[in-house]
């Protein structure tokens, strides 16, 4: 007679846990963060509402680990590991700048993204703790790879050297996160492009 095995709980869980995941992202995209319930996202998943709350207290919890677990899944799947990648450096600055930035608006662009992240968003805005986990798992980890490009740029001396580097990307990236809420103009690799134009070469007429 076949011994039989015990049922793995581990690989049931991980199953679980990326079925929840992956019925809250499609929820969140289907019809909106407000219309998404824990319920709702159970019963996607194929999961008791209970097994839901075991692992996580809130939809906004469950949204944030799945939004972050796409990220982790994507950056595999181009065959990269996500921060950890960084931002080409090819020895042009301005170059490196515009491919990341042009990437950048191509996900904002993308449903798979945008949805999910506006919810995270707003509802970072209302519940402190959910807002700075946001910003610390997954804002502070990319903000980084542009101060570690910048800084190779000092080095090389594209950079000055008495730039605080936080305020440079900011100079970067503030633009488009700010278009990309207020969502009054579109998002194009040109408005990309002229963002790390002004960003490096300034305001005032070139001599």
């Amino acid at each position: 007679m076949a011994e039989s095995k015990a049922p793995d709980s581990s690989r049931r869980s991980d199953r679980s846990r990326r079925a929840i995941h992956d019925a809250a992202l499609a929820l969140v995209t289907e019809i909106g963060y407000a219309r998404t319930t824990i319920e709702g996202i159970a019963a996607r998943a194929g999961v008791g509402k209970q097994t839901i709350y075991r692992w996580w207290p809130s939809k906004a919890a469950v949204l944030l680990e799945a939004f972050l677990d796409l990220g982790e899944r994507t950056a595999r799947e181009a065959g990269g590991d996500g921060a950890e990648q960084g931002i080409p450096d090819t020895g042009d600055l301005e170059t490196d700048l515009k491919l990341v930035l042009r990437a950048t608006v191509d996900e904002m662009n993308n449903p798979a993204y945008d949805l999910p992240a506006r919810a995270l968003a707003a509802e970072g805005i209302i519940d402190a703790e959910l807002g700075a986990e946001f910003a610390r798992k997954l804002l502070e980890p990319q903000l980084t790879l542009y101060v570690r490009r910048l800084a190779a740029g000092q080095d090389a001396g594209a950079v000055r050297r008495d730039l605080d580097l936080r305020i440079a990307l900011e100079l970067l990236v503030g633009p488009v996160a700010h278009r990309w809420l207020l969502r009054t103009l579109p998002l194009t690799h040109e408005y990309a492009d002229a963002i790390v134009e002004y960003a490096l070469h300034g305001l005032a007429p070139r001599n």
